[in-house]
């Protein structure tokens, strides 16, 4: 078990009313998930806080996710929603920098009819503006998308990108090659990181926490403990197991690294990516002194 307070970089807030997705085909997350809902399921795990990320893409989403974390102390970070090919994307960027919370942004690429877009010039000045303002990109892919997103972290050496879920292999069908050899050319590249998060369910319904070892295992090998950011990807999480499930197979996975390394992924990894502790919130160490994280979930 570890001694440190824990740093969830990657989970979800929404309101059914408002979104777009889940959709009611997928009745183990089809509700409203709030800030509360989220303590519960980590009230176990010594978690002290969160990276609040979008799930829609749209204005309005950001805004009731700074809101949510304007009212709960535990949410240190938001990575929202801007389009990048916006004529006023970097006008829309430096006005989002201006809140404290925002660290972030995630266009939500797995889904575009263009695996390529991200690489097209109309995202230059977007991701010039992140860069400008010490904001992040979150890269919501797959293993087809690899490839651009090793054009844009070239081109954009001082943008500080971070892959969801490890680039979502395709655990269900085996899927390796491809996904490894797209991943390891991105490890290379020193401005690019990777969260150790999302990887159950790209599992075959049903499999055990074996079924996604070896991708779990590529990911610390390629990046390092350095640049490996833990994450639940709650509550999509609950389509394949609980929080407790997976905060616990991955507190044993990273067991062969030392105990400060093991801080690095579980905690402080998040903080130096998003720059939590600095400018992005002043709040932190108040909030989240290891001495007091029982006061605070």
């Amino acid at each position: 078990m570890s001694e440190f307070a824990i740093i969830d970089a990657h989970q979800h807030c929404w309101q059914l009313a408002n979104t777009r997705w889940p959709t009611p085909d997928l009745a183990t997350i089809y509700r409203d998930f709030g800030p509360p809902d989220f303590l519960a399921a980590c009230a176990g795990g010594k978690v002290a806080g969160s990276v609040l990320v979008q799930s829609q893409p749209a204005a309005a989403d950001t805004d009731y996710l700074l809101a949510q974390a304007e009212a709960h102390p535990h949410i240190l970070g938001v990575v929202g929603w801007i389009d990048l090919a916006a004529d006023d994307a970097p006008e829309q960027i430096a006005r989002r920098a201006a809140h404290p919370a925002f660290c972030g942004v995630r266009p939500m690429l797995q889904a575009l009819p263009d695996d390529a877009w991200i690489a097209g010039p109309q995202c230059d000045a977007g991701l010039e503006a992140l860069a400008a303002h010490k904001l992040c990109f979150d890269a919501l892919i797959c293993s087809r998308h690899l490839p651009y997103i090793e054009q844009i972290a070239i081109r954009h050496p001082n943008l500080s990108i971070v892959l969801d879920h490890g680039a979502k292999p395709d655990i269900a069908a085996g899927q390796w090659h491809t996904w490894h050899q797209g991943l390891s050319r991105l490890a290379a590249l020193p401005n690019v990181w990777c969260k150790l998060s999302g990887l159950i369910t790209e599992a075959r319904a049903g499999a055990d926490m074996a079924a996604v070892q070896p991708y779990a295992e590529a990911i610390l090998q390629l990046f390092g403990p350095r640049r490996v950011i833990w994450g639940s990807d709650w509550p999509v999480l609950n389509l394949a197991t609980s929080y407790d499930q997976w905060l616990a197979y991955c507190k044993q996975l990273v067991q062969l690294f030392t105990k400060d390394s093991q801080a690095a992924i579980l905690r402080d990894n998040a903080v130096a990516f998003y720059d939590l502790k600095t400018n992005k919130n002043k709040l932190f160490e108040q909030r989240h002194d290891d001495r007091n994280v029982s006061k605070q979930v």
